[in-house]
């Protein structure tokens, strides 16, 4: 489905591409890290955005490590409320999108201390001032929910660098904006190199090709913005969601995002969920006007989220099961930072 103009390619993206290719001929090559916070419902969004993506490398062969960064929660609010109920959130999101535990490795940072402990010597390696200018970070402090900035905000790409490299991660799903993060890592990983020996891979950035997804306000869907469609909702919930949309007053219905930002994401959402291009399908809703656009989404999101609600249903009568599958992602993710502390603790002649 095409749904960008032609644009000049970044050596970023350039890289990317040819990170396809390999993933293609040679997945069991590289291991992935991504992952979640745990502060509320994924959403589509979340689907289209990242959830998908991490399936269809899970599919390739890719080991794929799906990270609940619930300690990351606090980097910028005080508390991590209703924090059991958001991870079993995520657990049964992944589960019903078909993220698999035999193939893919799902944990949450507090249940690694291995990991968490790397923070220490990763911190050695980048000075305050090259994580003070770190955009990403100036980004998160100006939106933070905090009365003051804590020090978790400024280390957090540092812990990060951890999340990743405890693994030994050589490809991170990313956004253009999160460049700047792995950039982190990548820096942390070749200076311990130099410093210690060889320990760590640079990691490289696959960038998304997801397009920007708008909530239900014509603004980017967003958990905290209560614009969103959770993966959670039910049919007629979603429903009532896209009713109150925001749309516009022209009748004819056209896929022009900038001029038409609500009216665009709605056939943008409708689009991904038909597998359809959002410029002819816009062309065939045409004079149904805003009451015939939101019947064709709604009509398009709850076919696509049947089978995945239906999933996610059956997995929630049986907590037990979505519990283990955490319990046992956490024992192999031990088992993979503990291997790394020590191959670190070695490198760095540390008294045994």
């Amino acid at each position: 489905m095409t749904i960008t103009a032609d644009l000049p390619v970044s050596p970023a993206q350039r890289r990317s591409a040819e990170l396809e290719r390999q993933l293609a001929a040679d997945p069991g090559r590289f291991r992935v890290l991504t992952g979640d916070r745990p502060t509320g419902a994924l959403h589509l969004g979340h689907y289209f955005g990242t959830l998908q993506n991490r399936v269809r490398l899970q599919d390739l062969g890719v080991d794929v490590f799906v990270l609940v960064a619930d300690y990351q929660v606090l980097t910028d609010r005080d508390v991590a409320e209703r924090l059991t109920e958001h991870v079993e959130g995520l657990l049964l999101d992944y589960l019903a999108v078909g993220i698999d535990p035999a193939r893919a490795t799902v944990f949450n940072h507090s249940a690694v201390p291995a990991l968490n402990q790397l923070m220490l010597p990763f911190l050695s390696l980048v000075s305050v001032a090259e994580l003070g200018r770190n955009p990403t970070v100036k980004d998160e402090i100006a939106h933070s929910r905090q009365a003051t900035v804590s020090g978790l905000m400024y280390t957090y790409p540092v812990h990060q660098a951890a999340d990743i490299l405890f693994c030994k991660g050589n490809v991170v799903p990313v956004g253009q904006d999160q460049l700047p993060h792995l950039e982190i890592t990548r820096t942390v990983a070749r200076r311990f190199n130099e410093r210690y020996g060889a320990v760590f891979p640079e990691p490289d950035a696959l960038l998304s090709a997801a397009p920007l997804l708008l909530g239900t306000d014509a603004t980017k869907m967003s958990k905290s913005r209560g614009n969103a469609i959770a993966l959670g909702a039910d049919a007629d919930e979603t429903a009532r969601l896209i009713k109150g949309a925001t749309t516009d007053a022209e009748r004819h219905i056209t896929y022009e995002p900038e001029r038409r930002p609500g009216v665009a994401g709605l056939v943008l959402l409708a689009a991904l969920c038909l597998d359809r291009d959002p410029s002819e399908l816009a062309e065939e809703i045409g004079n149904g006007g805003a009451s015939g656009l939101k019947r064709t989404v709604t009509d398009a999101v709850n076919t696509r989220m049947a089978p995945i609600r239906a999933r996610r249903a059956e997995y929630a009568r049986d907590m037990g099961y979505v519990r283990g599958v955490l319990r046992a992602g956490n024992e192999r993710a031990n088992a993979v930072a503990e291997a790394t502390l020590r191959e670190v603790r070695e490198a760095m002649g540390m008294f045994r």
